[in-house]
């Protein structure tokens, strides 16, 4: 209820101020196109649609209220200098992948849209998060939940995100500046943790979950 009621002082506070400027964030072309048209439809203006997140930050009151961004192309170091313009993060979220939902809170997203949504969920939410409040769709409670309990370690998800790449042992132990070892330990601290039969197994499991 608490939550509700901040979306709604959100949205009243924007009542009476002009359109809503909007930029979409969205890798694949058709998706990107197909989500402008629908923000403006719902009387959202899209001002840009791009890609890949911009690489500067728009000067301060330049940028877009709002950055509605495909959470899967978000990195925090990135786009929190981003943000940090004055723009509000609305990030589209699927459901059942809690390390993507990780860490589009920590790149400062402060609105949180399942990708499954309805289209007035995502305008609800757009004008919430561009009047200074914060969104989160009930459908993304479950995730929030397993994001906050993600088991690895920075260092374990830095070896497995290597491991995921197809990175031999030694190789891994170079770009960490780690022993083999070491390295091998980590390995194996990882698929203790998520319950992993082997190093392959463990990196489909943190794959489906969103860690890397």
């Amino acid at each position: 209820m608490e939550g509700a009621a901040l979306a709604g002082d959100a949205v009243r506070r924007i009542e009476g101020v002009g359109m809503i400027g909007v930029t979409v964030v969205y890798e694949a072309r058709l998706l990107r196109a197909a989500l402008a048209e629908l923000l403006e439809s719902g009387g959202v203006r899209v001002v840009a649609s791009l890609p890949h997140w911009p690489r500067e930050a728009a000067p301060a009151g330049a940028g877009p209220d709002v950055y509605v961004a495909d959470a899967e192309c978000l990195a925090s170091c990135a786009v929190s200098r981003t943000v940090a313009g004055g723009s509000a993060l609305l990030a589209l979220v699927p459901a059942q992948r809690p390390g993507v939902l990780r860490r589009a809170h920590a790149a400062g997203a402060t609105g949180f849209v399942d990708k499954n949504g309805s289209k007035r969920r995502l305008l609800e939410a757009v004008r919430c998060v561009a009047g200074g409040g914060q969104f989160i769709d009930d459908t993304l409670a479950l995730g929030f939940l397993q994001a906050a309990e993600m088991p690895l370690t920075r260092r374990e998800l830095s070896v497995l995100s290597l491991a995921a790449e197809g990175e031999p042992v030694a190789q891994i132990a170079a770009a960490l500046h780690l022993s083999p070892g070491t390295v091998r330990n980590y390995m194996a601290s990882v698929i203790r943790k998520v319950g992993a039969r082997n190093r392959i197994d463990a990196v489909r499991i943190a794959r489906g979950a969103g860690w890397t």
